[in-house]
């Protein structure tokens, strides 16, 4: 060594700029090695020289990684695997104060007593090292450098009110996840290093924290020792580690190593604790500001000189004691454990004959002990390999093919890749020895190639699981100021900066369900200032919508499309609702008023286009009298009324006063007084929402589906809800009510005393099978009497002449339900005129025979499922067909017998029914005679001619029931037979 070279210690507190000052005098020589005390950082050194030099002159040496190109200058290494007898220009060590830990130390201690370059040698590290630098090397040169900024202790603060920039500092792998986990449901998420990890998962995990898509970095004491991160505050969560044997509390100069971290370059820092950590006394803060610690007195030292004689000599000399007493004797390390295991086992010990075998060994126990599982397990890994090596002299391919193979595998959660990197670390150490495996490329491209597909899964994991990249981002965003952009696609999902936030419903925003807490309350605050434009924009394209894409519901909602956009509330005038808008209020008050306008805009052009008769009724100034009393009416009840509920106003009502809302639609009928426009379904739906807002219903009853003559009369259903949906509760169903009357005309001219049967025309009406007819006659006020008789079979099924409108009534009727045009049945050309029943499809008047029994069609009918059955039977039977002339014995069918139970006075006709009345006086409206001679229909009279019947004899004649309350017909009046 040369004489005149520079010995120099660059002592000081962290952020002093040493390692930096390390690098430039090494790149100053011509060659040069420098030890560093972590991969990772030896990884980043190395990468910022090659950015310099080169890669071709710049050389990696680690345990598990080797780069070394040909003509090598610059040796960047851990400490542990600096060669020696390079005979470099320079040498550095950093972090020397290293050589008072227990597990590592006596590498570092031997490095200071024994490492020299040729020019010059520096030693990087803690103040607290000049004592013993000074007394074990000769000549050396002190440099005490100054930190660069301040470091100030805040105290203890709670994890949630931690600022920006920070990193939080645990102990062990449990509390670095709780405290990252609990960073990603407040902060967004965090970033995690601890040493455990491999270089490029934590160079991955770094950038996170450095690009800023993270503002908190959890990580172990790993990040105390040289990595420079852009780090505002330090806070730690615990003040005692585990150093492998014991819990013990940190010394303030490890607290201080750590809390140097803070405040890089000229910017200031600050530490302080969190969590269960205590606050810490005023004289290990005052220390750590002032960077005064106690000065080392010993340091761990292991002897090198090392005897490979034999097993036992080689342990002899391991546990030399030093002859210094600034030095202590160090801790039994992992490789000596190791090999005292190995010496134990006689297969071993017979291998190990020799120094070189020897020497082997002990290269083989000197493997680290990456998966930290037992000494034993290590121990026997270590007996595998150092057979194959002794034996073959290099480790087969087949067998580091099958370990290998084993562990690459991407699948598993962050502890099963953990444990997996630990495993590969192994085999990558095993691989970048010299002359252990047959092809060093091969192999150590491999395990390089399979840590790195582990790395890069674990990175995956950790941001999976700890780091929330919408809510960092969306921090981020706000925290600068910016202007955020948000995008709503078609269906309403919104971003903003690319990630999803919830949906927009109309004009109200739902964020995503997951986010809770902190994070709900991020996600809310950025995705409303981004969605600010997208609300204008979207009440424009509102407000020019056209009708047709708006709609209500039948509990009052307005919908744009398929989002609720508002609700209708109940207004002075029943038919003229107040609306409310489902706007945000973040959305403002503009955007509020011009839904608002649109929506009321909307439904006052609803009713006025649905209830336009209504409307015109009650604008018709010309009414005037007991018609404008009975018009008012008639618009409060919209546009239906109970004739028992009017039966007084109807009666006083003249013939120019009914002609006059005759004019208006309004049909007066047996039940009920309406406008049969107002039936449809359309309107229908409207009525009932109008209604119920004006009932102040919490639930409003539903529309029944359209083209139902009957619908089931549920149980506790109030029969107004029925009679405002248009239809009358009778029995178990409930009938359309101008079906209803279209009944009561054909009831009309049946013998309501005696008793008569269903005919066709009764069944079709309703669409029932005989059993629901019945009762929904019982539900009218008539008796059913229930009987069985010999069944007739017709003798000639053919009648010519006969309706075909009965047959196709017949047939369109399945299930109780006949389906009907929109446009109800209107008013005949006189109210209640018998004989003249619409159509319920075409609406075309079909002439009903007044016999009062059932003609029989031309053709046989198919009987349908329900509603279509045989006039008096029960069972299905083609009316048309032939005696079954093999049909043993005679059949029976059922039947009933109507009869009226009222208490009606005995007297001609019903009360308002019938052609003429007994005062003499001319009947009105709904009283007036029904015509004279013929009865109305298309053309003239059939001749019906001779007549079978399916279910009874003919009757010879129509008797009328002067107790029937339905008679429409004077007897002067009834057509002939």
């Amino acid at each position: 060594m040369a004489g005149h070279a520079r010995v120099a210690a660059i002592l000081g507190p962290t952020n002093t700029g040493k390692t930096h000052y390390a690098i430039e005098r090494m790149l100053g020589y011509r060659t040069g090695m420098i030890g560093l005390p972590l991969r990772l950082l030896a990884r980043e050194v190395y990468d910022k020289i090659v950015a310099i030099r080169g890669p071709s002159v710049v050389a990696l040496v680690t345990g598990e990684e080797r780069i070394v190109p040909p003509r090598a200058q610059y040796w960047v290494c851990t400490v542990e695997a600096m060669p020696e007898g390079m005979g470099c220009d320079f040498v550095g060590i950093d972090e020397i104060q290293v050589c008072a830990d227990p597990e590592r130390g006596h590498v570092f201690t031997d490095r200071l007593l024994r490492m020299r370059g040729l020019h010059e040698t520096l030693f990087m590290g803690s103040d607290t090292m000049r004592g013993p630098i000074a007394e074990l090397v000769d000549g050396v040169e002190f440099v005490r450098r100054e930190r660069m900024s301040q470091l100030t202790y805040t105290g203890s603060k709670k994890i949630s009110r931690l600022q920006p920039r920070t990193a939080i500092v645990g102990f062990s792998v449990e509390n670095v996840y709780a405290i990252a986990e609990l960073l990603r449901r407040q902060k967004g998420g965090a970033a995690v290093v601890m040493g455990a990890l491999s270089p490029r998962t934590r160079n991955a995990q770094v950038d996170l924290y450095q690009n800023g898509e993270v503002d908190y970095l959890v990580a172990t004491d790993a990040i105390g020792m040289g990595l420079n991160l852009d780090i505002k505050h330090v806070a730690f969560s615990s003040l005692t580690k585990f150093d492998g044997r014991r819990m013990r509390p940190l010394m303030p100069n490890e607290l201080a190593q750590i809390a140097g971290r803070a405040g890089r370059g000229m910017s200031n820092g600050t530490f302080g604790v969190t969590g269960e950590a205590s606050p810490l006394p005023d004289d290990v803060a005052d220390a750590i500001t002032n960077h005064r610690f106690t000065p080392l007195k010993k340091l761990n030292w292991r002897s090198a000189d090392l005897r490979f004689g034999s097993i036992d000599a080689l342990i002899a000399s391991l546990e030399v004691a030093p002859q210094d007493d600034r030095l202590v004797k160090a801790r039994e390390a992992d490789d000596l454990q190791a090999l005292k295991a190995l010496s134990q086992v006689a297969e071993v010990v017979a291998r190990a004959s020799d120094p070189r075998s020897v020497q082997l060994l002990w290269d083989v126990c000197r493997i680290p002990d990456f998966r930290g599982i037992s000494h034993a397990e290590h121990a026997g890994l270590l007996d595998v390999i150092f057979g194959h090596l002794h034996q073959k002299g290099t480790i087969p391919d087949d067998f580091l093919a099958r370990q290998v193979n084993r562990i690459d595998r991407t699948d598993g959660d962050i502890d099963t890749l953990s444990k997996r990197l630990a495993y590969i670390r192994t085999w990558t150490y095993v691989a970048q020895r010299k002359g252990w495996v047959h092809d060093e490329s091969h192999w150590r491209g491999l395990t390089r190639a399979v840590e790195d597909r582990l790395s890069d899964a674990l990175h995956e994991r950790l941001t999976q699981r700890f780091v929330d990249r919408r809510t960092s981002v969306l921090l981020r965003r706000l925290k600068q100021k910016e202007a955020l952009l948000a995008e709503v696609n078609d269906k309403g999902e919104v971003t903003v900066e690319g990630e999803f936030v919830g949906r927009l419903e109309g004009f109200r925003f739902r964020q995503d369900k997951d986010a809770t807490g902190q994070e709900a309350k991020t996600l809310k605050t950025a995705s409303l200032q981004a969605l600010a434009p997208h609300f204008h924009l979207r009440a424009d394209r509102f407000y020019n919508a056209p009708d047709t894409e708006i709609d209500f519901t039948e509990q009052g909602g307005l919908m744009w499309g398929n989002q609720a956009v508002g609700k209708l509330t109940a207004g002075d005038d029943p038919l003229k609702p107040r609306v409310v808008a489902f706007v945000d209020d973040e959305a403002g008050v503009d955007v509020a008023q011009k839904v608002e306008r649109r929506l009321q805009h909307f439904i006052d052009r609803k009713i006025a286009a649905l209830f336009e008769p209504l409307l015109n009724l009650q604008n018709d100034e010309t009414l005037t009298g007991l018609a404008r009393g009975f018009a008012f009416r008639m618009v409060e009840a919209m546009g239906i009324l109970p004739r028992a509920d009017v039966a007084d106003d109807v009666k006083a009502l003249d013939q120019e006063a009914r002609g006059m809302l005759r004019k208006h639609g309004i049909r007066f009928g047996q039940f009920t007084i309406f406008m049969p426009l107002l039936l449809k379904p359309a309107p229908t739906r409207l009525r009932l929402v109008l209604w119920s807002l004006a009932k102040n219903l919490d639930v409003f009853p539903e529309s029944p589906p359209p083209g139902l003559v009957t619908v089931p009369n549920t149980p506790g259903t109030p029969a107004e809800h029925h009679m405002v949906s248009g239809y009358r509760a009778a029995g178990d169903r409930a009938i359309r009510i101008d079906m209803l009357e279209r009944l009561a005309d054909l009831l009309r001219a049946q013998d309501s005393r005696k008793g008569f049967e269903a005919n066709p025309d009764m069944l079709s009406i309703t669409g029932l099978t005989l059993e629901q007819f019945a009762d929904l006659m019982g539900g009218l006020g008539y008796k059913a009497e229930k009987a069985e008789r010999e069944k007739v079979r017709p003798v000639d099924a053919v009648i010519p002449g006969a309706d075909a409108a009965v047959a196709k009534d017949q047939d369109a009727a399945t299930d109780g339900a006949v389906p009907v045009e929109d446009t109800p049945v209107m008013d005949a050309a006189h109210d209640g005129a018998p004989g003249a029943v619409a159509d319920p499809v075409s609406e075309e008047p079909a002439q009903v025979a007044d016999t009062g029994v059932a003609p029989v069609a031309e053709t046989p009918v198919e009987a349908p499922a329900e509603g279509g059955v045989d006039v008096n039977s029960e069972t299905e039977i083609d009316p048309g067909a032939a005696p079954d002339a093999d049909v043993a014995g005679p059949e029976t069918e059922v039947f009933y017998t109507f009869t009226w139970r009222g208490t009606r006075p005995n007297r001609q006709g019903p009360r308002d029914g019938g052609a003429a009345r007994r005062d003499g006086k001319k009947p009105q409206g709904g009283d007036r005679p029904r015509g004279k001679g013929k009865p109305k229909g298309k053309g003239k009279p059939r001749d019906v001619g001779p007549k079978t019947f399916a279910a009874k004899p003919p009757r010879k004649e129509k008797q009328i029931d002067p107790d029937n309350p339905f008679a429409a017909a004077l007897m002067g009046l009834k057509g002939k037979d």
